[in-house]
């Protein structure tokens, strides 16, 4: 893997705006500071076993990596456009390729196979965001973005809908139509709840996951959509768009972190010991040292 050398690394300590309370999610004297910048558009981040950090800079089609001893690399160039990433037990890394509105499967030696590239066979909308459940498949959101690159014709899809994909792989199912453009999305690492962002709806939604991977229970969590989202070890889900917001399990918001980027689209815990909150955010990737660890498929 080559290093790029075009990106400018920086190690610049920019201010937090904190709530009131010390919630003790931030380590001590902790500052975020901005990692590498000069991307197009950063999204997707997701941490293998050993803490290496995966994004997507995805304008420019390329999969990147932050790794452990902070340096920064292309994983992938061309990657399908890829969006949101995620690792699977197998050391596979989950791609929502947007070129062609597929999901894509990479092997650790690099390999592509395409696992979704429709559904009941029509056109998905665009796979946006993913989170695979432990030992049993994995959801993903299916929002319609329109993309200047695309050669394809009318909406397929009758709705932006969530997806459960099997453990095989063999059977895709909507579980999920009524929001109005889901994007964001995570589980607890029990594997029992699921969150999803409905980001034009401001909203979040908790749901209950069954055994054969349908949702019920549908409840709000929170008056927030968001683009991306992760979790930590003390059940604390974090949100994205203005910042970093965090809210705790029931739903109360509890810590913003501010970047200072236009917008920021995801956020997940990496690191050897999972501590370092990684930050997308436009042009930037950010890191803060954490009180709190993060876990699961992030």
């Amino acid at each position: 893997m080559s290093i790029v050398p075009r990106f400018i690394f920086l190690t610049v300590l920019l201010p937090l705006r904190l709530l009131a309370a010390d919630t003790g999610l931030i380590a001590p004297g902790a500052k975020l500071e901005k990692l590498a910048g000069d991307f197009s558009f950063t999204e997707g981040p997701a941490c293998d076993v050993k803490g290496n950090v995966f994004f997507t800079d995805q304008p420019n089609n390329r999969i990147l990596k932050w790794s452990i001893d902070d340096k920064l690399s292309t994983y992938m160039q061309p990657c399908g456009r890829a969006n949101g990433l995620s690792f699977d037990g197998q050391g596979n890394l989950w791609a929502c390729a947007d070129e062609k509105n597929e999901l894509w499967r990479i092997s650790p030696d690099r390999k592509v196979t395409v696992v979704v590239k429709d559904y009941q066979s029509h056109l998905l909308n665009g796979p946006n965001d993913i989170w695979i459940r432990p030992e049993s498949g994995l959801y993903f959101t299916d929002p319609l973005y329109k993309r200047p690159y695309w050669k394809r014709g009318q909406k397929e899809q009758d709705c932006e809908a969530v997806y459960y994909l099997s453990k095989d792989g063999k059977t895709l199912t909507r579980v999920a139509s009524d929001l109005v453009r889901p994007n964001g999305i995570i589980g607890t690492p029990d594997g029992k709840i699921l969150y999803v962002a409905d980001i034009d709806g401001k909203k979040t939604f908790r749901y209950t996951i069954q055994a054969d991977g349908s949702l019920k229970n549908k409840t709000l969590f929170c008056e927030m959509g968001s683009d991306g989202m992760t979790i930590d070890n003390g059940a604390n889900v974090y949100l994205t768009g203005d910042g970093v917001s965090v809210f705790d399990s029931s739903g109360k918001k509890i810590e913003h972190i501010a970047v200072p980027e236009p917008w920021t689209a995801n956020v997940c815990f990496g690191g050897k010991d999972r501590r370092t909150l990684f930050i997308t955010a436009s042009r930037g990737l950010y890191g803060l040292k954490m009180g709190v660890e993060g876990v699961g498929s992030q």
